[in-house]
């Protein structure tokens, strides 16, 4: 069974910069698409980024656009999440997740990802 892992969370202080690994057990160009999404405490889980692997197209949520960049490296089969300037409202716990869907710049919706890791806290306080 393919397998993801985050990993790069933590305390960072306001105006920081984290970056985000997701690692996964399988090639990650048989995927459609690689996406990470966050969950804050009594919110709803949200897309943050996804990634196309036939083409690396690209989608980013308005609340994170400019400060955010996903990557990938095919030869590790590993996506990135670099996220600077980071705020107080960007604490969450951090997941990465696979799709057969193609990222599109709507994104892709959160029910057609089918694997999912066990996320990543990230916490910006000071």
């Amino acid at each position: 069974q393919a397998q993801l892992v985050e990993s790069g969370g933590g305390l960072v202080q306001p105006g920081g910069s984290l970056r985000l690994s997701c690692a996964a057990s399988r090639f990650i160009l048989d995927y459609g698409a690689i996406g990470w999404f966050r969950q804050a405490p009594g919110k709803e889980r949200e897309e943050v980024s996804c990634i196309a692997m036939s083409d690396g197209n690209t989608y980013y949520a308005e609340s994170v656009k400019g400060r955010v960049i996903i990557s990938r490296d095919n030869a590790k089969n590993t996506v990135y999440l670099q996220m600077n300037s980071l705020k107080p409202e960007d604490t969450a716990v951090y997941y990465c997740a696979a799709s057969s869907y193609y990222c599109s710049g709507y994104g892709v919706d959160l029910k057609l990802f089918e694997t999912w890791g066990q996320g990543t806290q990230v916490t910006v306080s000071s």
